[in-house]
Parts: structure tokens; sequence; C-alpha cells
């Protein structure tokens, strides 16, 4: 199958020009303005960018174990209509995956059920480090630095000592500290006010815990990317050692503050918990400036019914997946950033991060995960249109212009204009951690 993709404006981290793509099978073998050849479809791209396909390296899709809040199908079609055509999942489902068995399953599982490419983190337990060293077909480990329930806690620091210095897989972690999470609870034990969420998880919880993770980090010469920053002052944590240690911003993180909460309520409510506008400001800062490199998710739904309990007892999290892209292109049009810093942050950087093969790029040898983007497009977000099972997003009623418009999967159509093309099937991304991180993968 031969698709020519021509007079798109194709986008890098590097440089945009209008030029043609020609992709075979699942593979780009010519970038060339001027190529002519035979092709199986044609697509006339003239006014629209391509990029490469968004890599979100943080998603919980609940499969197995939780699917009545999501499952690989509907998430996987969220994926494709926003843009994602690979996603990396956590462990935290039911059973937990931080055994090799485990993780195997869930690899099975979404072969047969996902439209775009996956991957699979393994979970650290505080005695599991004999699985985590077996583990190979996975982006990495991940650990649950407080904040977390049951196995995959792991906050006594003998075990994380062990972990970062007998292990070689890069490692990620939920840094949010158990100790002033716990002491903060209880001052607020009889609160029903969903913005004291974020003087609970507050900023000192958030410090806390990314500082002491990057101290390991440091200490053990171990590869370690920060999730889901949440506040200004951890930026200033990562200084000049990004050859061993990033680190990622959710867009809840950059567009919603504690004053959201009032018209928001639990809709907003995450872990790590939003903060201020000023928090907002510098993480936007430190996206521009380098220090943060990857743009996630945390796609993490409930259903609407358990969102809308009263506060505590309504659960943290929030699905994105679908909207993310078209977020980050709205901010385009308005100017706070470039495409082709949207194209590194999305594309390229997790690719390098978590030593993807062939992946995140538009160059010729690499897979064809191709995104067609319609930069002049409005469309407002509806939680009746949303692709998850959850069926809301908490940017409903909100107009954004530019959106991803026509996606493909390994050469393969998957979306376009609101249709699915559902027999296809994503495939397992490939790893090769020996290439050894983001600032040694050019």
């Amino acid at each position: 199958m031969k698709t020519l993709i021509k007079n798109a404006t194709v986008v890098t981290p590097s440089e945009t020009l209008v030029t043609s793509v020609l992709t075979e099978n699942s593979k780009i073998v010519a970038i060339d303005a001027a190529v002519q050849v035979a092709a199986d479809e044609v697509v006339d791209a003239k006014g629209k960018h391509l990029i490469p396909g968004v890599i979100d390296d943080q998603v919980h899709f609940r499969e197995p174990g939780l699917t009545h809040k999501e499952d690989l199908r509907h998430a996987s079609r969220a994926c494709a209509k926003g843009g994602v055509t690979s996603f990396l999942e956590m462990p935290n489902t039911i059973p937990n995956a931080v055994t090799v068995e485990r993780l195997h399953e869930k690899l099975a599982l979404a072969s047969t059920r996902s439209l775009v490419n996956y991957g699979f983190y393994i979970g650290a337990t505080p005695d599991n480090v004999s699985e985590l060293q077996q583990a190979q077909r996975t982006p990495g480990i991940k650990i649950f630095i407080g904040s977390s329930t049951g196995d995959l806690l792991v906050d006594e620091q003998a075990a994380l000592e062990r972990i970062f210095a007998e292990t070689t897989l890069p490692i990620t972690a939920h840094c949010e500290d158990e100790t002033t999470v716990r002491a903060n609870k209880q001052e607020f034990a009889d609160t029903q006010d969903v913005a004291d969420h974020s003087r609970i998880r507050n900023h000192e919880a958030a410090m806390i815990a990314t500082r002491r993770a990057i101290d390991l980090a440091k200490r053990h010469q171990h590869r370690f990317h920060v999730l889901h920053v949440s506040t200004g002052a951890e930026t200033e944590l990562f200084g000049d050692h990004a050859d061993l240690i990033t680190a990622e911003v959710c867009p809840h993180h950059l567009f919603f503050h504690v004053e959201d909460y009032a018209r928001l309520g639990t809709r907003v409510q995450m872990n790590p918990s939003i903060k201020t506008r000023a928090d907002n400001e510098q993480l936007w800062q430190a996206l521009l400036d380098g220090a943060i490199q990857v743009i996630a998710t945390d796609h993490a739904p409930h259903t609407l019914e358990e969102k809308q309990q009263a506060y505590p007892a309504s659960p943290s999290g929030l699905p994105a997946v679908e909207n993310s892209l078209a977020l980050l292109l709205n901010q385009v049009n308005q100017g706070h950033c470039t495409l082709e810093q949207v194209v590194s942050w999305m594309c390229d950087a997790p690719a390098r991060v978590w030593d993807i093969v062939d992946k995140g790029r538009i160059e010729v040898g690499y897979d064809a995960d191709l995104v067609l983007v319609d930069l002049e497009r409005e469309q407002t977000i509806r939680d009746a249109d949303q692709e998850t099972k959850s069926k809301w997003s908490p940017w409903d009623g909100e107009t954004l212009r530019g959106w991803p418009v026509e996606t493909w999967v390994m050469g393969q159509r998957v979306y376009r204009d609101g249709t699915f093309f559902d027999a296809r099937q994503g495939s397992e991304i490939q790893f090769d951690h020996a290439r050894g991180g983001y600032w040694r993968n050019p």
C-alpha cells in the first residue's frame, strides 16, 4: 500500500516546508517536493500541516479491571481522533502490572483492541526488583512515590534506593510526598470543599517528593523522568542535567488553576492538584526554555457520576487524550508557541525520552505515524461528542481553533473527519534502551 500525501506543509522541530510525503506499507519512504510516483492513494493536503503522530507517554486506559470507566477500544479511538498515534500506559490497572507476566498480558490485550500503537510501563513495588530487572518490552519503570494505594506505593527509602541502584530501565514517578499529604488531610479532615484538594496536595508535597527523586537519580546516575510537574518551583530543580533528568507537564496544569474550582468543581480534581495562575505561567516558561521537554495528558477518566460525588468521595482524574493536541494548536493560533515547538513537545521528545524506535519524526525510514492538521478549523468541545467511554471533558463548551483532521498509524488511515477505520490495529512500540536517553539520541 503506497500513499502519497502531496502539497502538505510538513512540520518538524527544526523546519517547516511545503512538500510531499510518500509512505509504503508502514514506513515513510520519500520526502520530496517534486516526487512523482504511482501510489494506491493520493491525498491532497494543500493548506494543511502534516506532523508526526503524537506520543502520549502518560495515560490510564483502565483495562483490565476498571473498564466501566474506560477501555482500550474507546481510548484508542479517542487517541486516533485527537492525533495521538502512540500511547504509554501506566501499571495501576487491576491487577497491577508489577510482573513481567502481567505486563505481557496487557500487551496481548492491546494487540487485539487498540487502534493505535501501544506500550505499557511495569510498576515498582517495595519488593519486586527481580521483576523490574527482567522486564524488556516496556518503556520503563513507574514508581508511585507517595499518593497511591496498596502495593504500588513505594515510600520507604531503602526500597527506593534498591530500585534506583539495582535496575537499568528508565524510571518515572508520581511525586507527591505521602507524609505531607497525610498531615494535610488531617488538617482538612472535615472538608467538603474541593478547593481544599489543592491545599492537601500542596506545593510542598510536590517539591519534597520531586527533590527526593532527583537526588536518587543523581546519586545512582539513573535516568529519571518527572511526571506531571504541577508547580513552578519544581522546574528550578531540573537545572543542567537534562542528559539524566527529563520532565513533562500536562494540559490541566498549563490551563487550569485553583480559581477554576468555583466554575468546574470536581471536574478538575487531579493528583497532583492544580495550582495557581503563577504556576501556570512558570510551567509555560519552563516549556519554552527547555527545562520541561514533554507534554502528556495523564488521561485518567472516571464516570461523570463518580466525579460528581461530593468531595472527598469524588475521585481524582480527568480525560484529555482526544483534545490535548487541539488545545496546543489553539495556543499556536494565539501566538503563545509555534507549531514546531508543539511537535517537539508532543512527538519528538517523548520518542527520545523513552528510546522509542523510528517514531516521533517525519523522516525517511521512520514509521508512517502521521497527522494532518487544519489550523483554521474551529470546533467546540462537547461532552456528548467525546470518544472516551466516560463521555465528558473538563473543556466542555470551549471553542478551539486548530484541529487534527486525519490520522495514519503505521501507514494505515485510522481516522478522517469523524470517520474511524476500526479494522486497523496498532502495533507494539519497540524500545532501544541501549541508545541512552534524551540528549544522547539526537
